[in-house]
């Protein structure tokens, strides 16, 4: 066992009402803007473990397949933000899928999820980051594990077609801001440290 346990952050992309995705709009919800896909692109270049569960394992890899044909649909920046996933280090959570995965650099892991992170954690030195996966995100986060919170909030609201609430089934949660950064076309990047709490914060009252 390390004596520096590996951290965790729960990364996510959200419409400004919480929503994950929305019907009938593309991805990003077509408000991604050069400078946030170069940051993406520089973000995939890291060191750090990706943790996914299954429908995001099908989602992304077959984006990521599709993204490296010449007629792919994607933008070059797109494209070269969705590609770079393949070299990246994954573990996936799953009762469903079969080995071998056939996207690169991707192990399967079988059994209680959160247990699987727990031993991750405690093994090793490292960033562990998810995709994704609500809930896999927050059960997570119900156990104590997750050491940031970073979501990049789209300057969207969509509250007829928002598909996928982020929050729901969440305990009330506390959260310290300890980094910012305003993209392109109104993108925010918030980053915060969460602690579960039974009620208000004391003194906030």
């Amino acid at each position: 066992m390390s004596d520096t346990p590996a951290t965790l952050t729960v990364d996510l992309i959200i419409s400004l009402d919480g929503y994950a995705s929305a019907e009938g709009w593309p991805g990003w919800w077509g408000l991604e803007s050069p400078e946030y896909l170069a940051w993406l692109e520089e973000e995939g270049k890291k060191e750090f473990t990706t943790l996914m569960g299954a429908n995001t394992y099908r989602v992304m890899s077959g984006m990521s397949e599709q993204a490296t044909g010449a007629d792919s649909g994607f933008s070059e920046e797109e494209g070269a933000a969705l590609t770079g996933l393949a070299a990246m280090g994954k573990v996936i959570f799953s009762s469903s899928l079969q080995e071998p995965l056939a996207w690169p650099n991707s192990e399967l892991v079988r059994g209680d999820a959160v247990e699987a992170v727990r031993r991750m954690k405690e093994a090793g030195t490292g960033r562990l980051m998810t995709l994704g996966s609500l809930s896999l995100c927050r059960s997570l986060l119900v156990a104590g594990l997750v050491d940031r919170y970073r979501l990049v909030v789209f300057p969207v609201i969509t509250g007829r077609t928002g598909r996928e609430r982020i929050y729901d089934g969440y305990p009330d949660v506390s959260l310290e801001m300890v980094g910012s950064r305003t993209f392109g076309g109104g993108l925010q990047m918030l980053e915060y440290i969460p602690t579960l709490i039974d009620g208000p914060p004391a003194g906030r009252g």
